[in-house]
């Protein structure tokens, strides 16, 4: 039966700001990733190098997150929201320098040029672990308890549109303009996010009857996901199954050597998987799941799993792409479930820091997962590391299927 709720939940201001803000910062970093993956591979020619920006990154935004949580927590959002949003503006505009001016004004050469990148995205990793938890604890005080898991579902295809967008966008603007002018529309669209922002209510903390100490708050966090098994589940099963499947770190390496489709051939690529995931989720939002969530989770990261394989075995640029695509409509399943089950089950004073260890678990996921492909790659070549990745993603879906039966008979 299809469902009108996604229109209605559309209909509110404060939700439809949030969401165009997150769709243009989204699209920005989106963007921003397609470059610096192209952009140092260009540099370096080493597949390890592109495993390395996310290694940049996961490290100090992994190490801030916890500490993230309870700031979010015990601050008001929209604020924090909008110096997060400027802080990455302002460490993004330092990327014009090598840009412009690094080869032919400051003679730098190309491996000075990829530490300067490297330190760029480091400091955007502090960042990060404000940033990421900020727009999804705001959704649940603005939309009603009824509404919220189409609130969550809109609000993961806000970010796969978005995602689909920056990466063909940046792939046809590196392309189009090259590597300079795509940072200059990147720090356009940060900036353009930022006036959406500026449109919301103020939310302050729930933390504001009481006292707490860090420590105390992080421990507070950790219990509590340590506890609902549903969550701890769903949690390990993201971390583990896309750490080693991340086969798209590798697309820039798949597009130049292996492929041979060029700039305009890996902005599509780099995009497929999102495209897969966009479409599922539109789907999702007008025919939502009824019951058995958590085995239609576990089916779909196994079958992540598979379709990353065939994209490493895969020689035919048609082939990849739907293999990708599929692997998208796949995770976006997992992504929607995942994120409906974190959400219900988090009360209000604890969501902050219970989305800051999700945001770990993301972020150790995608960016460690850059960086596993990337060393995977070099010690067992790229085609190879792929193939291995999947199949550890096909053999975690069935470990945490057998270990974790709570999140397996999981409904909502």
């Amino acid at each position: 039966m299809i469902s009108l709720t996604p229109i209605k939940t559309l209909q509110i201001p404060e939700f439809r700001n949030l969401m165009t803000g997150r769709f243009f910062i989204v699209l920005s970093f989106r963007m921003l990733a397609t470059l610096m993956g192209w952009w140092i591979y260009q540099l370096t020619k080493d597949p390890f190098a592109i495993g390395l920006i996310g290694l940049s990154e996961v490290i100090p935004a992994v190490s801030t997150a916890l500490y993230a949580g309870h700031v979010i927590d015990n601050s008001e959002k929209k604020k924090l929201l909008l110096i997060c949003n400027y802080v990455y503006v302002i460490l993004i505009s330092l990327l014009i320098i090598p840009a412009f001016f690094g080869n032919q004004l400051l003679h730098f050469s190309n491996k000075e040029i990829s530490y300067f990148i490297y330190m760029v995205i480091f400091f955007t990793g502090f960042c990060r672990a404000f940033l990421g938890p900020i727009i999804p604890s705001m959704i649940p005080k603005i939309v009603s308890k009824e509404t919220l898991p189409n609130a969550i579902t809109i609000n993961q295809g806000t970010f796969l549109t978005a995602s689909v967008a920056g990466h063909a966008i940046g792939g046809f603007l590196i392309h189009w303009i090259d590597i300079s002018g795509t940072i200059l529309v990147v720090l356009g669209l940060m900036i353009f996010s930022s006036i959406f922002f500026w449109m919301l209510k103020k939310h302050p903390s729930e933390n504001t009857a009481r006292e707490i100490g860090v420590v105390q708050s992080m421990r507070e966090g950790i219990a509590y996901i340590y506890k609902t098994k549903e969550i701890l589940g769903a949690l390990c099963l993201d971390m583990f199954a896309v750490l080693f499947g991340g086969a798209v770190a590798m697309i820039p390496v798949f597009a130049t050597d292996i492929l041979k489709v060029g700039s305009e051939g890996f902005g599509l690529l780099n995009a497929a998987s999102d495209i897969g995931a966009m479409c599922i989720i539109a789907f999702l939002a007008f025919v939502p799941l009824k019951r058995n969530q958590g085995k239609i989770l576990l089916l779909a990261v196994a079958g992540f799993g598979v379709c990353i394989i065939g994209f490493g075995l895969s020689k035919l640029y048609w082939l990849s792409f739907f293999l990708l695509v599929c692997s998208g409509m796949l995770d976006g399943i997992s992504v929607v479930i995942r994120g409906t089950i974190v959400q219900l089950k988090t009360p209000d004073h604890l969501r902050g820091r219970v989305l800051s260890v999700n945001s770990i678990f993301i972020m150790s996921s995608n960016e460690m997962g850059q960086f596993e492909s990337g060393l995977a790659a070099k010690l067992l070549g790229v085609v190879r590391s792929v193939v291995f990745g999947g199949s550890m993603t096909l053999l975690i879906a069935l470990l945490v299927g057998a270990t974790v039966p709570k999140l397996r008979k999981m409904n909502y």
